[in-house]
C-alpha cells in the first residue's frame, strides 16, 4: 500500500520529532515545515500531500490564515488543526473554513494517529466493517428469503436488504456489491412465486391474513386520522421506493419525527394508472370501472389515465365517512406548480385534509429512460438513490415540509408504487391494442414465454378490466422487461439498466407508509 504523505506546519516542529517517528513507523510519510508561509510554498510545489497537520498559533502567518491560503492553493486538502486555544471563535472560523478535524495541545501520538485515520482512512474502514457485517448477515437474510410465507415476513426481509443496500453505498468492495445483487435476485425469484400462490386470494379475502394494499390503505390506516378540528397533509410522492425514503429521512429528521413507518404492498399492476386509481377510489380497477365508469380509463382509451383522483377520494370518504369532507386536492406536475402552491399554503390549514400529490420522482424515472443526461446521473440504484436526495433537498416539495413542521401540522407521507432496475429482455408478440409499459402487457393476441411471466388469463379473477373475452395480463418478475422481437436490439439498449415500473417485485410491490409528527 502506498504512504500517505502528511504536511506537518508547526514552529516548534522540533519538540514533535517523537511524534513524527511515532507515525512514520506507522507507515505513514512525514514532512515538515516551521511556518505557514513555508507550508504553502510546499503545497504549490508538492501535489502529492495528502493531508496537512497546522498548528494554530505560529508566529508570522497564523493558522487561520494559512489554512485560507492552503484552501485557495489546493480547496480538496483536509487539514487538521492544532491549537492551545479552546477559544470558541476561532474553532467556528476554523470549521467555517472547511476543516477536517480539530486537536486541543497537548496531544498525543495515538490522538494524531486516529485522527488521521479518521480523515485519510474513513472510507476504507468504512469499507471493512460494512463488508464484514453485511457477510455475518448473509446467512440470516437467506435463510430469511427461503423460509418466508407471509406477506408480513417479505417486509422484514424486504427492509434488511434496503438496509443492506443504502449501508455498502459507502463501499468501495465492489465484489460485495455483486454478492447483495446476487441475493436481491433471489429474493425477487422467491417472492414472485410468493405473489403467485397468494395475490388472488388476498383480493377475493380467502384467507385471514391479508395485507393492506392499495385499495384498502386509506380505510385501514389513514380514515381514523382526520379529525375536523385539526389540519391533516397527505403527501403521494409517486413512484416512491422504500430506499429512497430512508435516504431521505434523515434530512426531514431536524423537523418531523417518524412517528410510525410501514410498508404496504401496491396492488398489480404497479403502475399510477392502476394503483393510485385504486388508492384513492378504494375499490380495485374492475371495480372502479363498474362503480365510476365515467372516471375510469382503460389501456386502448385516449387521453390521460388519472384525471379523476380528486372525484374518487370524495367518493370514498363520503362512503366511510358517510359525509362529505372538505379537503384539497393539489398535483404537483412541474415546478412552477410546487412554487405556487408554497405561496397559498397558510390558506389550507383551515381543511380538516389537504392532499398533495408530487410527480417528480416519477418523472425523474421516465426521464431516465429518455434522456442521456439523466442515464447518466442515475446509471445505478445507488445513484438513483443519489439523486433523488439531490432533488429533495433543493426541491420547493422540502420547502413545503418545513413551513408546515413550523406550523405544527402533522402528515402522512406515502407513495402508490415502487420502481425496478430491469436488466433482462423478455421476448412478447402482440397487435397493436396491446399497451406500452415494459413491465405488464394486457392485450388479446399476447405471445410470450409462459415461463418467464406471472399471467392472469382471467383478467377478473384479479379484479382487473376485461376489454376483450380472450384479454389476458402478462408480468414481468424479477428484472425483466418486455421488448418485441421487431429492431430488438435496438431496443434492449435503449431500455436496459433503466427504472421501469408495472411489474412484480420488491421494489414495486413494497412501499412506505410514513406517520410523522413535527418537532
Amino acid at each position: 500500500m502506498n504512504k500517505f504523505k502528511i504536511l506537518w506546519t508547526d514552529d516548534e516542529i522540533e519538540i514533535l520529532k517523537p511524534h513524527i517517528l511515532f507515525l512514520q513507523n506507522k507507515n505513514y510519510d512525514v514532512i515538515t515545515a516551521v511556518s505557514g508561509d513555508e507550508a504553502i510554498e510546499i503545497i504549490h510545489q508538492d501535489k502529492q500531500i495528502d493531508v496537512v497537520l497546522l498548528d494554530e498559533n505560529m508566529p508570522g502567518l497564523s493558522g487561520l490564515d494559512t489554512l485560507q491560503k492552503i484552501k485557495k492553493a489546493n480547496a480538496s486538502i483536509p487539514v487538521i488543526m492544532i491549537t492551545k486555544s479552546e477559544e470558541e471563535y476561532i474553532m467556528d472560523t476554523a470549521i467555517g473554513r472547511q476543516i477536517a478535524d480539530y486537536l486541543i495541545k497537548p496531544i498525543n501520538p495515538n490522538q494524531v494517529l486516529l485522527s488521521l485515520k479518521k480523515v485519510l482512512e474513513n472510507k476504507k474502514l468504512i469499507t471493512e466493517s460494512t463488508t464484514q457485517s453485511y457477510r455475518q448477515e448473509f446467512m440470516d437474510i437467506m435463510n430469511g428469503i427461503m423460509a418466508a410465507n407471509s406477506w408480513q415476513a417479505w417486509i422484514d426481509v424486504y427492509k434488511k436488504i434496503a438496509f443492506w443496500d443504502i449501508q455498502l453505498d459507502a463501499s468501495e468492495d465492489k465484489s460485495i456489491g455483486e454478492v447483495l445483487y446476487t441475493q436481491k435476485q433471489e429474493a425477487n425469484k422467491e417472492f414472485a412465486k410468493f405473489i403467485e400462490k397468494n395475490y388472488t386470494a388476498w383480493l377475493h379475502k380467502k384467507t385471514h391474513d391479508v395485507p393492506t394494499m392499495s385499495h384498502t390503505l386509506i380505510k385501514n390506516k389513514f380514515l381514523h386520522r382526520i379529525h375536523s378540528e385539526s389540519a391533516l397533509f397527505f403527501i403521494l410522492i409517486d413512484n416512491l421506493r422504500y430506499d429512497q425514503w430512508k435516504i431521505i429521512e434523515p434530512i426531514l429528521s431536524e423537523y418531523y419525527k417518524v412517528e410510525n413507518e410501514e410498508i404496504y404492498y401496491s396492488i398489480l399492476p404497479t403502475t399510477t394508472q392502476y394503483a393510485r386509481n385504486s388508492l384513492f377510489a378504494g375499490l380495485l380497477p374492475s371495480e372502479i370501472e363498474k362503480t365510476y365508469p365515467q372516471w375510469w380509463s382503460n389501456d386502448e382509451d385516449e387521453g390521460g389515465k388519472n384525471l379523476y383522483e380528486e372525484n374518487l377520494l370524495q367518493a370514498q370518504l363520503k362512503r366511510l365517512m358517510g359525509k362529505e369532507l372538505k379537503f384539497s386536492f393539489n398535483k404537483i406536475t412541474h415546478h412552477n406548480a410546487a412554487k405556487k402552491l408554497i405561496e397559498t399554503l397558510t390558506q389550507l390549514l383551515n381543511n380538516p385534509l389537504n392532499i398533495i400529490v408530487y410527480n417528480f420522482v416519477d418523472m425523474l424515472s421516465h426521464a431516465r429512460t429518455e434522456m442521456e443526461i439523466i442515464k447518466e446521473l442515475a446509471e445505478d440504484e445507488s445513484a438513483y438513490r443519489s439523486i433523488t436526495k439531490s432533488w429533495f433537498i433543493h426541491s420547493p416539495l422540502f420547502e413545503i415540509l418545513k413551513q408546515l413542521s413550523e406550523k405544527r401540522i402533522p402528515m402522512i407521507i406515502t407513495t402508490d408504487h415502487g420502481t425496478v432496475h430491469v436488466k433482462e429482455p423478455i421476448k412478447v408478440l402482440g397487435d397493436k391494442s396491446v399497451n406500452t409499459n415494459l413491465r405488464y402487457k394486457q392485450g388479446k393476441a399476447l405471445e410470450y414465454s409462459y415461463k418467464e411471466v406471472i399471467e392472469y388469463k382471467n383478467p377478473s379473477e384479479v379484479f382487473l378490466p376485461k376489454l376483450h373475452p380472450s384479454s389476458r395480463f402478462i408480468f414481468a418478475k424479477e428484472y425483466g422487461f418486455f421488448i418485441y422481437p421487431n429492431n430488438y436490439g435496438h431496443y434492449v439498449n435503449l431500455y436496459k439498466n433503466t427504472f421501469q415500473h408495472g411489474g412484480i417485485s420488491l421494489e414495486e410491490m413494497l412501499i412506505p407508509y410514513i406517520s410523522l409528527i413535527p418537532r
